[in-house]
């Protein structure tokens, strides 16, 4: 039998009782007979890419991640390109890779995927220019954003993420609603700039939000594209039909207009809030995001059926843009 060795980068704000997860996720690994895990715990200076180049370097073969979206992603950007599986064990608010994925917050659950599940190559988002507190290039699983969803990320605080959950966002978010919006020059491989009056640019990996919201209903993990969401409501009337046209999945509203491509390039005239996957970066006038195909190898939830696999990515000319949904 093959013995397959684990680490598990575990972020401690995250975890109300450190010693019971440790014990329940290494009574789980031990009872499969894997052996004992690698246990690395971030910090507030280092979110995981040096826990994760530790596991790397030790030789693992698969990394848990008991964190939040902001965890996974620091992991994320260090196992991409390699052989490491990543094996989420969500903990976090608001685990939206996981939740999209199907994989529980349940713990015993959330290990037995990555005993006895499947192994899915997915896609990872680059962003250019937008390193991280501890250098690392800007690495999205989710999706970046520029405009409201960063601004209202940022005012959201976490002791009411902790007591409110993915609610919290909602509260911080409210207030932001009128805001005027901002004229956004948006290229999509290349191509001709398209220029709107927006409150935020999205850049997805994949389609639901906080609380299972459907913002991009098509958008796939592993279909190498980045599917793109510019939101651009003028008032709170626009905002609650934007909201009503998403949730009821309707085929498209004026307030939001949908596209894909392999890189996206986003230009305002002045500073923006910016983020990936939940975690505020430095706010900037540009946002360039590029898809990197099948980088990252994760552990899902095993199917009775293998789905077909997808097409391959036309060529950057018939890549340019789906048309605007509601255009």
């Amino acid at each position: 039998m093959t013995v397959t060795s684990s680490a598990v980068i575990v972020n401690p704000s995250k975890v109300i009782d450190l010693d019971e997860r440790r014990r329940e996720i290494c009574d789980l690994l031990g009872a499969a007979g894997w052996p004992e895990p690698l246990w690395l715990t971030t910090t507030p200076e280092d979110p995981g890419c040096g826990m994760a180049v530790q596991a790397v370097e030790a030789g693992v073969d698969v990394a848990f991640v008991c964190g939040g979206d902001g965890t996974v992603m620091a992991v994320a950007s260090v196992l991409a390109g390699t052989d490491v599986a990543l094996a989420l064990v969500p903990s976090g608010t608001g685990n939206l890779l996981a939740t999209n994925l199907g994989i529980t917050r349940d713990v015993r659950t959330a290990v037995e995927v990555a005993i006895h599940g499947d192994r899915r190559r997915i896609d990872v988002g680059i962003v250019e220019g937008a390193d991280t507190s501890t250098g690392h290039p800007g690495t999205f699983t989710v999706m970046a954003g520029m405009g409201f969803d960063a601004e209202m990320l940022d005012a959201t605080p976490d002791t009411a993420k902790r007591r409110f959950g993915w609610l919290a966002y909602v509260a911080a978010g409210a207030r932001r609603l009128t805001r005027k919006r901002v004229l956004m020059r948006i290229r999509l491989d290349g191509g001709r700039w398209i220029r709107r009056r927006a409150r935020s640019v999205l850049v997805a990996n994949v389609g639901r939000l906080q609380g299972g919201i459907p913002l991009l209903p098509d958008a796939r993990p592993d279909d190498g594209w980045l599917d793109v969401a510019v939101l651009t409501p003028r008032d709170l009337t626009d905002w609650i039909m934007l909201g009503w046209g998403v949730v009821m999945r309707r085929g498209g509203t004026r307030q939001l207009e949908t596209f894909r491509a392999r890189k996206v390039e986003v230009h305002t005239g002045q500073d923006q809030a910016r983020e990936l996957d939940g975690d505020v970066v430095a706010p900037a006038r540009m946002l360039v995001a590029r898809i990197a195909p099948a980088a990252l190898t994760l552990c899902v939830p095993r199917t009775p059926a293998s789905p077909e696999p997808p097409e391959s990515p036309a060529a950057p000319e018939a890549a340019r843009a789906t048309p605007p949904r509601g255009a």
